[in-house]
């Protein structure tokens, strides 16, 4: 392809870091699938560990990441003792707080918490902990019990912690006073199954619909007829509202739809299917990609029942929300095949963050050409390479160049990847 001059190429120069501002126009891009996608093989390891670095998240700033939660008398608690996850159909009383990232000085991979909670029988405080990459990739949820270190996969440079509260039967709650983190380096990485993968992890798995159109997702997205997204048994993989940074592809009878996960279902909690049979947080002994209400339903694996002695009914691995369901073609519970799309290390890519709402991935380099994903706001994409295309104008940039997004198989214009190049360094072109 011919290379226009380089002053066709960008008006201005990228901004670094910046808001999320609404999208009008002719070029008002359609949505990209937001997933926190696994960073690129981290570096080699480094034969000295780093000092401790320690912080102490501020519980009383709730946020639009929040869910049924409130700061009463100087704790964290259950709001609403009604409300809980729609795809588990479980009694209430959850909530759950995403805390603000807190960026380390050094990077890590490794955190302990220390929870100062008072928990009646029967009810729970959770504690989880994840983090980003120099590259914006969030590494998953991992759960995070009090003086036990939690190891992270791959170095980062953003920390973050997630409150998860039950109550008891009959509304006891839990009340967190606070909470302390401590991040440092132990010296090297674990290389584990996947991590070295080409591409991400694919799995032929039983959806079923979701439905419950007004119900609130574990999330605290509420369900509206027609919606986009899907619910996964683990919540090592769920994205906070609004936002797709751990998303799956979904492929039905007739087409491929890419979705975020917004709920926690259905049957299990903590069974991340998708993961290595040795990194799996509960039944190690499954083989990847099988979800363990499958096994439940077809071996009498755990006795036929899940994780809450619940007589599994079908083999369910996925739960399809309405416009979902049906735009793959499925008119009943049926089979399809699921891409985890943060999972592995992408290999021939390289992961950026991308900022908008409304920001499109397109079949070709042109803003005309055919929309093949939609999903809303700021997340990080892998990309293979770049090409000189359509010269798009945007909130006072202009750049030509499109980056080629091989997990939803087209192209996004330059100017919504987050950094300050207007030509992608290390990409080669397409």
């Amino acid at each position: 392809m011919l290379t226009p001059p380089p002053s066709y190429r960008s008006s201005a120069p990228r901004r670094g870091t910046r808001s999320t501002p609404l999208l009008a126009g002719a070029v008002c891009l359609i949505a990209l699938a937001g997933t926190a996608l696994a960073s690129a093989p981290a570096p080699a390891a480094e034969t000295s560990s780093s000092a401790p670095v320690s912080w102490q998240p501020d519980l009383s700033r709730t946020g639009t990441d929040d869910v049924n939660v409130q700061y009463r008398e100087g704790a964290l608690r259950v709001r609403d003792g009604s409300v809980s996850p729609a795809s588990l159909d479980r009694d209430g009383g959850y909530a759950s707080a995403v805390l603000a990232a807190h960026r380390v000085d050094r990077p890590v991979n490794r955190v302990t918490v220390a929870l100062d909670a008072t928990v009646p029988a029967a009810a729970s405080a959770e504690v989880d902990v994840r983090g980003r990459s120099a590259d914006g990739a969030w590494t998953e949820w991992r759960s995070a019990a009090t003086g036990a270190p939690t190891q992270l996969p791959r170095r980062v440079v953003d920390v973050q912690a997630r409150l998860t509260l039950w109550n008891a039967e009959g509304g006891a709650t839990a009340a967190v006073r606070g909470l302390t983190l401590t991040a440092d380096d132990t010296g090297n990485v674990p290389a584990g199954p996947g991590m070295t993968a080409a591409s991400a992890f694919s799995a032929r798995v039983y959806a079923t619909r979701e439905g419950l159109v007004g119900h609130t997702t574990a999330n605290g997205h509420v369900i509206r007829e027609n919606d986009h997204f899907v619910a996964l048994p683990s919540r090592r993989a769920l994205s906070p509202a609004g936002s797709g940074q751990y998303s799956v592809q979904v492929c039905g009878p007739v087409r491929c739809e890419t979705a975020p996960v917004w709920d926690v279902g259905p049957w299990n909690t903590h069974d991340d299917h998708w993961n290595p049979s040795a990194q799996r947080e509960q039944w190690k002994d499954l083989p990847r990609g099988l979800p363990e209400a499958q096994a439940a339903y077809e071996d009498g694996y755990n006795g036929g029942r899940d994780e809450f002695g619940r007589q599994v009914a079908n083999p369910a691995g996925i739960d399809l929300a309405d416009g979902t369901f049906y735009n793959v073609g499925l008119d009943d519970n049926g089979w399809v095949t699921v891409t985890y799309l943060w999972t592995d290390s992408g290999g021939d890519t390289t992961s950026f963050p991308t900022w908008g709402t409304d920001v499109g991935v397109r079949q070709q380099a042109t803003t005309t050409s055919t929309r093949v994903a939609n999903l809303p706001g700021p997340t990080t994409v892998r990309v293979r390479c770049q090409v000189h295309g359509q010269l798009v104008n945007h909130d006072g940039y202009s750049n030509d160049a499109w980056s080629y997004l091989p997990d939803y198989g087209g192209y996004v214009s330059n100017i919504f990847i987050d950094v300050a190049d207007a030509w992608l360094p290390g990409v080669p072109t397409c």
